[in-house]
């Protein structure tokens, strides 16, 4: 089964950029659609964007934009490109593999979920 993690997380101010990175181990997950979602205190993990094998993405509206997700098969790693950050993006992010055929936006349909990086956006 694949695992995954996530890093690149970290404090910014309002305005700023980050790149966030999700890697695979065991095995490669070039043919699976892989979302990133996002959970802040006492809210439910919410739907940030996702990626099909063939590069089809789809963005939540709140990040449509701003954010670019892509895909680097070859170091079997995925990115979230945020920029223009406001502290409404202040959230621990996480990537998963989708069980599905094509994107969608539940987290039920997501599993190997990483451990997750801390997005901090300070006003």
């Amino acid at each position: 089964q694949v695992q995954l993690g996530e890093s690149g997380g970290g404090l910014v101010q309002a305005g700023d950029s980050l790149r966030l990175s999700c890697t695979a181990s065991r095995r490669t997950f070039s043919n699976d659609i892989i979302g990133w979602f996002r959970q802040a205190p006492g809210t439910e993990r919410e739907f940030v964007a996702a990626i099909s094998r063939s590069g089809g993405t789809y963005y939540a509206d709140s990040v449509k934009g701003r954010f670019t997700i892509s895909r680097d098969n070859a170091k079997n790693t995925v990115y979230l490109q945020m920029n223009s950050l406001n502290p409404e993006d202040t959230a621990v992010y996480y990537c998963a593999v989708s069980i599905r055929a094509v994107i969608t936006l539940r987290a039920t349909d997501y599993t190997s979920w990483g451990q997750g990086t801390q997005v901090t956006v300070s006003s």
